[in-house]
């Protein structure tokens, strides 16, 4: 059987984004290992306390060789755009889960508002990728 093991997301800073994802979001730590034959390569990965099964890796944005100057640059600017992927988050009160991360210092681009599919709002993480957390409707007997 295949599973979904990890996601990624590029981060500008993986100790900025470990501090939101932590600290703000409430996710834990899922590994941190820093690979010292790989030119220090950080494999940093964190994850919903509730799932410990998914986790999300918080990878730097490399550069050469694995990638020339200009591409990532390019990625750098789609992140800035919030156009580098996202991250869809299910809730059961999402005016309650808003209200605990905007406590936590999360600032949300979108507040919470009903759409046809359940209550959605939007945030993104300090890189700018970027977050929907949702309260999904109930659409069977519909």
């Amino acid at each position: 059987m295949i599973k979904l093991a990890n996601a990624q997301l590029w981060v500008h800073d993986q100790d900025e984004a470990l501090a939101f994802y932590t600290e703000k979001l409430g996710w834990e730590v899922r590994s941190d290992v820093t690979v010292a034959e790989m030119g220090n390569f950080r494999w940093l990965t964190v994850g919903p306390v509730s799932q410990p099964e998914i986790a999300v890796v918080l990878m730097a944005i490399p550069g050469p060789p694995m990638f020339e100057p200009e591409t990532t640059e390019q990625i750098k600017v789609l992140m800035a755009k919030g156009c580098a992927g996202t991250i869809f988050l299910t809730t059961d009160d999402c005016q309650v889960s808003y209200e605990e991360l905007a406590a936590r210092g999360v600032e949300f681009s979108e507040p919470p508002e009903e759409r046809p599919y359940g209550i959605d709002s939007g945030f993104h993480d300090p890189s700018g990728n970027s977050f929907r957390l949702t309260q999904v409707k109930d659409l069977a007997g519909v």
